[in-house]
């Protein structure tokens, strides 16, 4: 994966839209257009490898649209600007997460000591459920 090409990829090929957000601004609020939804189009994204694009279309099938688009709605500054760039970071965020291949997990076994802690530990439970019981006629 080439980070820098995917950045730039996604800079240049994203589409912004604005609306009025929520939260906090007072009055401004009311005026300006600070929440930017931000959608860019899962196949010109570059600096991807064949199998890397595959993951990402499969890992972030919730979140792309029947176009094809990955979509993204920042609105936590008051400023459109820095929403604006926010949404980039987030669209590139989740497009590195999603494209990073998990090594396969190797199974291993029980070492002999973890193996005689757990004995120990079983024995010593096993004691102290046995002081808790009432004493018969024998003892």
């Amino acid at each position: 994966m080439d980070t820098q090409l995917l950045r730039s990829s996604i800079a240049a090929n994203a589409t912004f839209e604005f609306s009025r957000s929520s939260g906090p601004g007072g009055q401004n609020v009311n005026k300006v257009n600070t929440k930017v939804t931000a959608r860019v189009s899962i196949a010109v994204i570059a600096g991807l490898h064949p199998a890397e694009h595959e993951l990402v279309q499969a890992r972030l099938a919730n979140r792309i649209t029947t176009e094809g688009e990955l979509v993204v709605q920042v609105q936590e500054e008051r400023s459109q600007t820095i929403n604006r760039e926010k949404a980039i970071q987030k669209l590139v965020l989740l497009v590195e997460r999603a494209a990073r291949r998990t090594p396969p997990r190797i199974p291993t076994k029980p070492t002999a000591a973890s193996k005689q802690r757990t004995l120990t530990a079983k024995r010593l439970r096993g004691a102290v459920k046995k002081n808790r019981q009432t004493p018969t006629a024998e003892d």
